[in-house]
């Protein structure tokens, strides 16, 4: 399992297809959908491929390596698995496939705080590797149980995420009346029994819930007061003191994720935060907001001696990783491909799309004649 890989899919695009094919209408929609009128999805697209590299052919050159320290951990890859909400909506399990095979491969999975799996089920099934995504509760009882849970649970990097103050405004899903598990209106019941696979693994796995936040749920708490009950109990506005008790709490590493602006870098860097990823929610919050690329470079040149800097939206090839490495980030992630990856394979498709990705990274690289990541901004072209 661990070298699988499907030719008929050799790129993302070629999965999304499929996936497409494979999910319901209103879980595809949430997996690809944006902020109102979906502009800053595609500028994170044309800017990360509007980077060029310049490769060098006549020095010495053997190989290319692609391990990577980060956090006293050694990964056999500089990218990793991002956190996406209800993941188990878009392909039943997705959350626990993904992080097995994560950790198989050896590369970070990041749990969502809205995930369809628990975080004490992941940290078995990923034997303690992989990293856990807050969201950071308003209300302080819970924020400290979440907390205690996920220590006692071993997670060794906790990534608080701050680029979600407001819910985003997303027109699919609000024509879709989204929900966790699905509203049963006739048009999503349609659209489940339209898709057979879905339909099936679905009704063996369990309807999809939000395991890690059920315990501080109302019971029988009906589905369209979810949204009410995540925006006053669970997703607060986080600044630099909302983030002081976690710091203090929190011994690990800790990265705050969805900076943009260099002034919030140095605020977490003054935190004595050990990373940042540099993000705009993948366009999800923002439809004005600037891609990642540029703030970057910048925010690389300026703090990469100070703290690890990362990156995530709108990634989606090895190509992509390396353009991003190359900008000056450290590690990279990405969310939506390896969705798309399970929702087209199945349980095989965490591996297909690790697998995927690493040997078109190594390509680039041995094209470039880079022989270790750290070394990628120096193939640049400015």
């Amino acid at each position: 399992m661990n070298d699988f890989f499907d030719p008929r899919f050799p790129g993302i695009e070629d999965l999304k297809a499929h996936a497409k094919k494979r999910m319901p209408g209103f879980a595809y929609d949430y997996l690809i959908g944006g902020c109102m009128e979906e502009i800053s999805v595609k500028r994170n697209r044309l800017d990360i491929e509007a980077v060029q590299l310049r490769s060098e052919f006549l020095k010495p050159f053997e190989s290319s390596i692609l391990d990577v320290d980060l956090f006293g951990q050694t990964y056999s890859a500089p990218f990793g698995i991002a956190p996406v909400g209800l993941q188990g909506l878009m392909w039943p399990k997705a959350p626990e496939i993904l992080a097995k095979s994560a950790a198989d491969k050896n590369i970070p999975y990041i749990l969502s705080t809205v995930s369809s799996a628990s975080l004490e089920t992941i940290a078995e099934i990923s034997e303690g590797k992989a990293w856990f995504q807050l969201y950071n509760p308003t209300d302080k009882e819970i924020r400290q149980n979440l907390l205690e849970r996920i220590k006692l649970a071993g997670y060794p990097v906790l990534v608080v995420t701050v680029d979600v103050p407001t819910f985003g405004y997303r027109p699919r899903d609000i024509k879709n009346g989204l929900a966790m598990p699905p509203k049963m209106t006739i048009k999503n019941i349609l659209q489940m029994l339209s898709r057979p696979s879905w339909f099936i693994e679905t009704a063996l796995a369990g309807k999809p819930e939000m395991q890690t936040l059920k315990p501080y749920m109302p019971p029988n708490m009906p589905v369209d007061q979810l949204a009410a009950f995540m925006n006053q109990t669970v997703m607060g506005r986080v600044d630099i003191e909302g983030l002081k008790p976690i710091r203090d709490f929190w011994k690990g590493p800790l990265v705050i994720k969805g900076l943009i602006n260099e002034n919030d870098v140095k605020s977490a860097i003054e935190l004595g935060a050990d990373g940042v990823i540099i993000s705009n929610h993948g366009g999800r919050q923002l439809d004005a907001g600037e891609s990642p690329v540029k703030p970057l470079q910048v925010i690389s040149e300026k703090y990469k001696s100070q703290i690890k800097i990362m990156m995530d939206s709108g990634l989606r090839s090895g190509t992509n990783i390396a353009s991003a490495l190359a900008l000056g980030a450290d590690f990279t992630f990405l969310g939506r491909p390896f969705v798309y990856a399970v929702g087209a394979l199945g349980k095989k498709g965490g591996y297909h799309a690790i697998n995927a990705l690493s040997t078109q990274l190594t390509q680039i690289m041995n094209q470039l004649g880079c022989a270790q990541v750290s070394d990628l901004p120096q193939y640049l072209v400015d």
